[in-house]
């Protein structure tokens, strides 16, 4: 069964970006031991990724002529013109989340979605019940203000499933997300 995964890293005070939309603050752990193998093991379950705008936009200035995920299928969420990354496989829809993740599931060929970036998307997804795991990496930094790692209106359950911890006290937790009572079945 696909799921929805929101695999993501965060300051000690849940932010996934700082006030200026940088992510420098995340430079100095590039190098933690495990920490890339972490992430290349995690990317070879994705079938899809699932993105807003902003994030596609910062991928598209930060990565200039080409474009990070090869040929993995993405959609980006937008309510703005966007140009596509040329030989990039992306997908531009407006709506609700829950009007395209069907379609997004089905795109994964068997493997996993995943939510990349932003907590506007995010928030959407967990509290109309679509979203299946959050994978959070947590850094010891604390930003004070920025991004947060979910925009929700109510709270949300998670079971904690694993914890594995890297060396400079980053730590990665990861968590089923309860679904609410009447949330929508998977696929």
């Amino acid at each position: 069964m696909t799921r929805m995964r929101y695999y993501v890293a965060a300051s000690v005070d849940g932010y996934i970006a700082d006030e200026q939309d940088r992510l420098d603050w995340l430079t100095p752990f590039d190098s933690t031991p495990g920490l890339e193998e972490a992430i290349g093991g995690f990317i070879e379950q994705i079938g899809t990724i699932a993105m807003g705008a902003d994030t596609y936009a910062w991928l598209v200035a930060h990565s200039p002529g080409e474009w990070p995920y090869g040929a993995i299928p993405t959609w980006v969420f937008t309510h703005r013109e966007l140009q596509a990354v040329p030989d990039a496989d992306i997908t531009f829809v407006r709506g609700e989340p829950s009007e395209w993740v069907p379609d997004i599931k089905d795109a994964a060929g068997g493997k996993d979605a995943w939510l990349l970036g932003g907590g506007s998307l995010a928030g959407q997804l967990i509290e109309s019940g679509l979203l299946d795991e959050l994978i959070l990496t947590t850094v010891p930094v604390v930003l004070g203000g920025g991004r947060r790692l979910f925009a929700t209106r109510g709270s949300v359950s998670l079971t904690l499933t694993n914890r594995r911890a890297f060396a400079d006290g980053v730590v990665e937790d990861t968590y089923d997300v309860v679904k609410p009572p009447g949330a929508p079945r998977q696929h």
